[in-house]
């Protein structure tokens, strides 16, 4: 065979494996085996227990903006990490504070301070998957900000919040469940 012949040959099959996987990948998405599912989809920076040696007591949250990482303290100098998306420039804020309330699918409503820079949001979301707090949210004292989930998994390791601290769907499930109200949060620039 010449070599014209061959290259055309090894293209048409890449082009023929190519299609297959697109076509493959459009199916799982649609039968709701994609990254969209229910809006959780994978974290860019999945969860794990690491080497964490703090004077912070087990069960302490430590949220780090520099890092954009949110570490759960547990015993003998480990932590579970979790990926994060944290305030944007000039939202960025620091302190401890402790969680005084826990929901699952939480309602929104903009504050005011929100709505004076963007006056196109609703006044009001319920609870659901559309919902930008997504699947639960963990409210932090008396301030204006949560931990909370998201439909925005490709958000996670970015600075782009009004000062809450955002994770997936799947992953704020998983901190909800090993915290109460009372844990102590604190929250590192």
């Amino acid at each position: 065979m010449r070599p014209i012949a061959l290259i055309f040959a090894a293209l048409t099959m890449l082009a023929g494996a190519s299609q297959a996987l697109a076509e493959s990948s459009d199916t799982r998405d649609f039968m709701g085996f994609g990254p969209s599912f229910f809006g959780s989809g994978a974290s860019p920076i999945p969860r794990t227990t690491v080497y964490y040696p703090t004077n912070y007591a087990p069960g302490t949250i430590v949220v780090n903006t520099a890092e954009r990482r949110l570490y759960l303290v547990l015993p003998g100098g480990q932590a579970l990490r979790y990926g994060i998306g944290v305030g944007r420039d000039g939202f960025r804020w620091g302190g401890v504070h402790r969680i005084s309330a826990k929901k699952e699918w939480p309602s929104w409503t903009p504050p005011s301070q929100m709505l004076h820079r963007r006056p196109d949001l609703p006044r009001h979301m319920a609870g659901g998957i559309e919902n930008p707090l997504g699947a639960r949210a963990l409210y932090l004292g008396s301030t204006l900000y949560r931990i909370h989930g998201s439909n925005e998994p490709e958000t996670i390791g970015q600075a782009v919040s009004s000062g809450c601290f955002r994770m997936t769907n799947d992953d704020v499930k998983d901190l909800y469940d090993r915290v109460s109200v009372g844990t102590t949060v604190v929250v590192k620039n």
